[in-house]
């Protein structure tokens, strides 16, 4: 059984962009069909999922308030700084293939994502990602963002609406997923999140087969005590910001 998706990748910022999706141009396998070991977050029971779920709301919910006195600054200073959008909006594949809009402050020039070929030859990862660690695509309040993470603050409104949660594999690109084995899919099998056991074991400096590894590992392995170990591990992680760039 084949299921068709589509994507049309959004290479403009936007500062708020409400439009449905387009359908179409990934061929995808459903993911019920990838061969993936079936116990850990997949087969978790509905009282784990639920109270995963219920987890999420609060933590996100909590860190909006707590935070908006930050989220205004950001916004501000990246107003103030770089011509463009306050927010970056790009298109991502969630659970089960399925296309969603994820929020971060924007921290590159405009159109920064279609001159992101002319920068092929420094990118320091085999595999289907794409990481320069001098990107000359980056505001400098850019680069200072992403050293804190900072950047990536707006998601919690991706995970208080359900799209993502606090801790899951990073959701992929369309241009990446395209190029992504039925071992990589696997990832695909739970919802994408904030942080996980890459965030914590030094982000961009793991080579992309460890990153997946990491993933996998997760979700065999997954439980509500080691989504709170991983929380708890993100933060010294983002203040010490291995990786962050």
């Amino acid at each position: 059984m084949a299921q068709e998706i589509r994507f049309d990748p959004v290479t403009e910022d936007v500062l708020l962009d409400l439009t449905p999706m387009e359908s179409a141009v990934v061929d995808y396998r459903v993911v019920e069909e990838i061969a993936a070991p079936r116990h850990g977050l997949v087969d978790a029971t509905l009282w784990q999922i639920v109270v995963k779920r219920l987890m999420d709301i609060v933590v996100s919910a909590l860190a909006i308030v707590v935070l908006t006195p930050v989220l205004l600054a950001v916004a501000l200073l990246i107003k103030a700084t770089s011509r463009g959008p306050v927010f970056y909006v790009q298109e991502r594949v969630g659970r089960g293939g399925e296309p969603f809009r994820m929020w971060k402050f924007r921290s590159m020039y405009r159109d920064a994502h279609a001159c992101r070929g002319d920068h092929s030859e420094l990118n320091i990862h085999e595999g289907p990602i794409f990481k320069i660690r001098e990107d000359p695509r980056i505001t400098p309040v850019g680069r200072a963002i992403r050293r804190l993470s900072i950047d990536e603050l707006p998601q919690f409104f991706n995970v208080l609406t359900g799209s993502m949660s606090m801790v899951g594999p990073r959701p992929a690109l369309p241009e990446e997923y395209l190029d992504y084995t039925e071992r990589e899919r696997q990832r695909l099998l739970v919802n994408p999140g904030i942080t996980c056991i890459w965030q914590v074991s030094g982000r961009s400096d793991v080579d992309f087969d460890t990153w997946i590894d990491m993933d996998l590992e997760y979700i065999e392995g997954w439980s509500l005590r080691l989504d709170l170990k991983l929380l708890a591990r993100t933060v010294p992680a983002v203040i010490i910001g291995r990786g962050a760039y």
